[in-house]
């Protein structure tokens, strides 16, 4: 497969809406197996298409227990709070404060076409609700506290 290189902020594609994934077949298999090898390859732990060039609603997620592929992805259900300390391979060097939902239920579609749900607690919910903030344009550091240089 290939490793991409990661589109940094300041990148207009960074700010826009992504857009929803209506074909499925080889593009997106290629798509998804491309971002999990560039997630990997830059030791993160999530990548949504846009911070690789690609505006689609794609995300990867692997904190360690195996990825996870969610096409179209949406929030269906939030509980709770955390407040951590996030990074981001498109705003490299750089920690920041975020409070998010600490656990999150997320409905979407595999690489099939087929739906699922996602049922995440702490830092899974954490990276998904990361992850689908990019499909919207939406940047860590534009939540985050305490923002400073790692």
């Amino acid at each position: 497969m290939a490793v991409y290189k990661i589109v940094e902020a300041g990148d207009d594609i960074l700010r826009d809406k992504a857009r929803p994934v209506a074909k499925f077949g080889k593009y997106i298999e290629k798509l998804l197996d491309n971002m999990k090898d560039t997630m990997y390859a830059n030791k993160g732990v999530g990548l949504a298409a846009p911070q690789i060039g690609v505006s689609k609603r794609v995300i990867v997620v692997d904190v360690g227990d195996g990825p996870v592929e969610l096409i179209n992805p949406e929030i269906i259900d939030v509980d709770g709070t955390q407040t951590d300390s996030e990074g981001c391979l498109s705003v490299p060097g750089v920690l920041g404060d975020v409070t998010r939902a600490y656990s999150v239920e997320v409905k979407g579609l595999d690489r099939s076409g087929k739906e699922i749900g996602v049922r995440a607690e702490g830092f899974f919910a954490r990276a998904l609700q990361h992850e689908i903030d990019h499909l919207d344009g939406i940047l860590f550091i534009d939540k985050a506290k305490n923002l400073r240089k790692i």
